[in-house]
């Protein structure tokens, strides 16, 4: 067994973690800001070439493999870390700091990996840290955070019994395109799928993510979702099932959010809605979708933690998160208001952020390619989009009936990372340069075309218009709306303590079935034993036998009492 060394990006992030249990004060923070920094810096030093242990139990694993698309989502999840770190300094939890720079990590871990193995490895990782994370906000959290668990480690199995498969029919563990055509290989997806918030599974997003702190959600938005969206690339582009498994998404994260009165629920619910178009950028395969998805999985990441510091800062000024008891916000809070506002302006697609020039990627691929009904779809649910982020967020929480409340704005290190990400979500859109200078794949892109820029601006404009309309219809009022995770947490239950129940009557019939076959059977050896063979003199060896198989039927007839 051989190896050849290559440090992962993955490294600084989990040594910051094992600093971070001991470190107080400016250490801490310190730590917290620098450790993704050196991540991000390590990112840019893989070079394009692969590094790993060879003969590991006959397979060659890569544990850094460096690439154009390695090192798109490397750094934008190094960013995401460093921000993440920066809004969350005045965390008093030192276990959700570990925890988080330890989900980050595994994050990089994922996509730096060149083999399944490792893949699967690090995948976990982040499953338990992330859980972790969820945990460590206490309360309501525990019994969401182990239902995240369940789903993420059933995820996980998937994929190792798919990974297994797929090494046993290939000879090698290697992580590139495949075609999902074996049974291996569907599992697979199938294990990617849960961790993208896919169907019919979507509902562990809305349910485990706003349950966590104010600082916890920024972190938890950012990296298991748009890992899968990786992952998808990497290994699934153009399967077309992706395609409608994306717009199913599209459409469930619009309808959950326009329902919803959490705040941090609609923004959780609007997570799915948006990787969505990503996964149905994938299912289309052809290199302007799969940088549109790429883009867009970047965009996401900075413009969805913009929105989620803002009700985080809501969150943590106010101790409220309903839309009921919000409103008029703007007065006190304007920074916090403002940096909501870019970032709804962006996840909606508005021309000069940085939405507008990730989004239409996939939507003009879908275009080019002459699939005219997800276009339309794709454009409907972009106005959809605006509905329930665009205008409802920073309407209900900002604006809306004056709620009496008067916070500030949140600490500083709060006010510079939502400043941060509002500056990203601004440049991305007016110099979209910057941006498609390093897309991981071919195609060229040109965003601020007439026919775009008027076909945007009418559906927003169109969006804007029916919820001002409909505005009686779409207040909130304290209310609880069922997802498809009802199944498992309530019929779900009901039908295993009826499984329970069933078992236990099949169980006690058996027993008494095999005691009334007992009773027979030594019935049977009482009579022998009188009249029979068994009263006759026997040999040593023959009376040894008997007696062992006296005490096998005693056991027995012990086990079913």
């Amino acid at each position: 067994m051989t190896a050849s060394i290559l440090l992962p990006p993955a490294l600084p992030l989990f040594l910051g973690a094992a600093l971070l249990t001991i470190a107080r004060g400016r250490l801490r923070a310190a730590v917290m800001l620098l450790a993704p920094l050196v991540a991000l810096a390590m990112v840019w030093l893989v070079p394009d070439t692969n590094a790993g242990i060879t003969g590991f139990l006959g397979y060659d694993l890569i544990i850094v493999r460096g690439d154009r698309l390695s090192r798109w989502f490397g750094t934008v999840f190094a960013i995401m870390a460093f921000a993440g770190g920066l809004f969350a300094l005045n965390q008093e939890s030192r276990l959700e700091a570990v925890a988080a720079q330890v989900y980050a990590g595994g994050a990089l871990g994922v996509v730096f990996a060149g083999d399944l193995l490792t893949t699967f490895v690090f995948w976990e990782i982040m499953a338990l840290a992330s859980t972790v994370v969820v945990w460590s906000a206490g309360g309501a959290s525990r019994a969401a955070g182990f239902r995240y668990l369940l789903i993420h480690l059933l995820g996980g199995v998937l994929l190792m019994i798919g990974s297994a498969g797929e090494a046993q029919a290939t000879g090698s563990l290697a992580f590139n395109v495949m075609a999902p055509d074996t049974a291996a290989r569907w599992l697979i997806l199938a294990g990617f799928l849960i961790n993208a918030g896919a169907p019919p599974l979507s509902a562990w997003i809305p349910d485990a993510y706003p349950q966590s702190s104010y600082s916890g959600m920024v972190v938890l938005s950012a990296f298991t979702t748009k890992t899968a969206v990786y992952v998808l690339l990497r290994g699934f582009p153009g399967a077309e099932v992706l395609i409608w498994v994306g717009l199913y998404m599209v459409f469930y994260g619009i309808v959950y959010a326009i329902l919803e009165n959490d705040m941090r629920r609609i923004l959780a619910y609007s997570i799915v809605n948006q990787v969505g178009f990503m996964v149905a950028g994938i299912g289309i395969g052809t290199e302007l979708a799969l940088n549109g998805a790429a883009s867009h999985a970047f965009a996401h990441i900075v413009y969805k933690a913009l929105l989620l510091m803002s009700a985080g800062s809501v969150l943590y000024m106010t101790g409220k998160s309903k839309c009921t008891e919000l409103g008029g916000l703007f007065r006190s809070m304007p920074l916090t208001a403002i940096s909501g506002i870019v970032g709804a302006l962006a996840i909606s697609a508005f021309p000069l952020t940085s939405g507008f020039v990730t989004k239409s990627m996939i939507s003009d691929a879908a275009g080019q390619e002459r699939l005219m009904l997800v276009w339309f779809l794709l454009a409907a649910g972009s106005a959809g989009v605006f509905l329930h982020a665009g205008i409802k967020f920073p309407w209900f929480v900002f604006f809306q009936r004056d709620s009496g409340l008067r916070p500030s704005d949140p600490p500083v290190n709060m006010r510079a990372a939502m400043l941060l990400f509002s500056f990203l979500c601004i440049l991305l859109g007016v110099a979209p340069g910057v941006l498609y200078r390093w897309l991981p794949f071919g195609a060229s892109y040109e965003p601020y075309t007439a026919d775009h820029v008027v076909t945007q601006l009418q559906l927003l404009l169109f969006s804007g218009l029916a919820f001002f309309m409909l505005l009686g219809l779409l207040r909130r009022t304290p209310t609880v709306t069922l997802d498809f995770d009802w199944l498992y947490r309530r019929a779900g239950v009901a039908l295993a303590s009826g499984v329970t129940r069933a078992a236990h009557v099949a169980w006690r019939n058996f027993a008494a079935g095999m005691r009334g076959m007992v009773d027979e059977i030594l019935s049977g050896i009482s009579i022998l034993a009188r009249r029979g063979i068994l009263a006759r003199a026997q040999d040593s060896g023959t009376m040894a036998m008997v007696a062992v198989a006296m005490l096998a039927v005693y056991l027995v007839v012990e086990f079913v009492r």
